[in-house]
């Protein structure tokens, strides 16, 4: 072979060599271009509940997967509150999996620290991947707070090529850092929010929580078909405390008042001070009668002894209480109106009370 023809074959392979190493910068490119349109799309997300549902839909339409979950240790049930919170609890999110301990889920969650590609094996990641079927390979990508491991963000594919060891994850690592730092953030937010719904004399909720929970026991209480409760009470002559011994010691009143409520109640009843003197008491699948036997317990609770008040000085303290309760119907899907029908009808019957002498319990009579 020629010199010219020898510096023909090198100069065809450079050639080659170098067309492919501009298709894969251009693949590169658009890999990049691609990833980052992802994660602006976590961090533009709006709220918590958007950036779950981001997660949840928006990668997996964005990648083209068959499943994606995102698995959240949430161990005081912190985040699922504050999805709660927000009107939009976690029984929504499909393929949101809220645990309060990774141990035991996966066994990669052991040392979790960079995505994990490989085969998907169901004795090992059917916790992670709930209710899949099908998938052939996985990519965990774990999340983290302060250097802790709070769970992943989950890619599956039928593809048992999509996702294996040989894989980079430089992209996918990236990914998980945005997306930890969009659901610190979101939660400090949310927190911040979250403020909002607290009376701050009593610790208890206010009325805009129990406006969005109510709504959320009714949807609950329509899908399971049971009944929900729904107490109202009102501090008898409290105008006469603040009037005899000052808004200091009407404050006290409150508060003990509600502590003396909060002492008869259990965890997942739904408490909220309603306004001034008021107070709302949600009971989750409770019917009348029950309603009723806890409304005699707080009854005799908040009367039990006097309430002590600033200077030294008590006060005997009595309430009244209105009762109603409903068990919707399957079909019915306005339950705003149903939750504001539910708080007039007791409304109703604490009216009721107050008027046939106070310090008494009344039922809705409708």
């Amino acid at each position: 072979m020629s010199l010219a023809d020898e510096l023909t074959v090198k100069l065809a392979l450079a050639e080659r060599q170098l067309e492919a190493l501009t298709t894969e910068v251009a693949r590169n490119d658009d890999k990049m271009r691609r990833s980052q349109q992802r994660e602006l799309l976590l961090l533009q997300a709006d709220d918590l509940s958007s950036l779950i549902g981001e997660m949840l839909l928006g990668l997996r339409a964005s990648y083209g997967l068959e499943y994606v979950s995102v698995v959240l240790c949430d161990p005081d049930h912190d985040i699922r509150h504050l999805l709660l919170a927000a009107g939009t609890p976690v029984e929504e999110f499909k393929n949101l999996v809220m645990v309060e301990s990774l141990v035991g889920v996966a066994p990669q969650y052991v040392a979790l620290r960079q995505p994990w590609l490989g085969a998907y094996s169901a004795c090992d990641h059917q916790l992670v991947f709930p209710g899949a079927s099908g998938l052939a390979s996985i990519a965990m990508i774990p999340l983290a707070h302060r250097h802790q491991l709070i769970g992943s963000i989950n890619l599956g594919s039928r593809d048992e090529e999509r996702f294996t060891r040989a894989h980079a994850a430089d992209f996918l690592a990236h990914l998980g850092i945005i997306a930890s730092f969009c659901i610190e953030n979101e939660v400090n937010r949310a927190r911040l929010l979250r403020s909002g719904f607290t009376d701050v004399l009593t610790g208890w909720h206010n009325r805009r929580y129990l406006q969005v929970r109510i709504k959320e026991e009714l949807a609950r209480s329509r899908r399971e078909q049971c009944h929900l409760a729904c107490l109202m009470l009102d501090i008898d002559h409290f105008k006469r405390v603040n009037d005899t011994w000052g808004h200091a010691a009407g404050d006290a009143v409150l508060q003990e008042f509600a502590n003396r409520i909060d002492a008869e109640i259990r965890a997942n009843d739904v408490a909220a001070r309603y306004g001034g003197e008021e107070f709302v008491v949600l009971l989750p699948d409770t019917d009348i009668a029950s309603a009723i036997l806890l409304a005699e317990r707080i009854h005799k609770a908040v009367s039990r002894q006097p309430y002590d008040l600033p200077g030294g000085d008590s006060a005997h303290i009595t309430a009244s209480i209105g009762i109603d309760g409903v068990c919707p119907d399957p079909r019915a899907d306005d339950l705003k109106t149903i939750g504001d029908s539910l708080l007039a009808r007791a409304d109703v019957a604490l009216y009721r009370a107050k008027s046939g002498g106070r310090d008494q319990i009344a039922v809705d009579a409708g």
